[in-house]
């Protein structure tokens, strides 16, 4: 599909050049990185990932208890100076506890589990949010200034080659896009050179 993606930008834009169309490129990827809601998201996940790996510190604390009675019964049920009732008292004692442990490894493990794929969609989710906004301005910014067509320099091929190797007069945004996504940041969200003026240039 990608292939199929990428002799079809070859098509067009060799296709286009007669028509003289306008057309425009995004550095998606600067664009995504430079958004002050990329910034807030990545606390966010920050925050997410600080406190899975805080519960699970807390169940290997448990674990780690567990383990130390499971050792504590298993030389009290082997202990010659303690009666055969006492052993044998101890030895059932040991059989419990190490059912308990090895539920409480499960436990671990099924939660780690859980909790990495939870982590994993949020992240997809908020990268998803965040990329439908920039493309929702990106389109908004082609439409007022007449692209044509619009380009995304970043995007990479299978073989991780630039889709986009070159193109003649194309007049790159990416800074345009980055001032109007962050025009609404807050003063503490430190976004960069928010308050510069937008530039354009032409892509090499």
């Amino acid at each position: 599909m990608r292939f199929l993606s990428s002799l079809l930008v070859l098509f067009v834009a060799s296709s286009i050049s007669a028509a003289d169309l306008k057309v425009g490129v995004v550095d998606m990827t600067k664009a995504f990185t430079e958004y002050y809601k990329t910034k807030d998201a990545s606390s966010k996940m920050k925050g997410n990932k600080d406190k899975a790996m805080s519960e699970m510190n807390e169940r290997f604390a448990t674990y780690k208890n567990l383990l130390n009675e499971v050792q504590k019964k298993q030389k009290e049920a082997q202990d010659p100076i303690l009666t055969q009732e006492g052993r044998a008292k101890a030895g059932a004692e040991f059989q419990d506890k190490l059912k308990e442990a090895r539920a409480l490894e499960q436990e671990i493990n099924e939660f780690q589990q859980r909790r990495s794929m939870q982590l994993k969609q949020e992240e997809m989710q908020l990268q998803k949010g965040l990329y439908d906004e920039i493309v929702a301005v990106v389109k908004d910014k082609s439409k007022s200034s007449g692209y044509d067509l619009v380009f995304d320099k970043s995007g990479v091929s299978m073989t991780t080659v630039p889709v986009l190797l070159y193109y003649k007069d194309a007049t790159e945004f990416t800074d345009e896009v980055i001032v109007e996504l962050n025009k609404n940041a807050p003063a503490d969200s430190g976004k960069k050179d928010a308050d510069s003026e937008p530039s354009t240039k032409k892509s090499k």
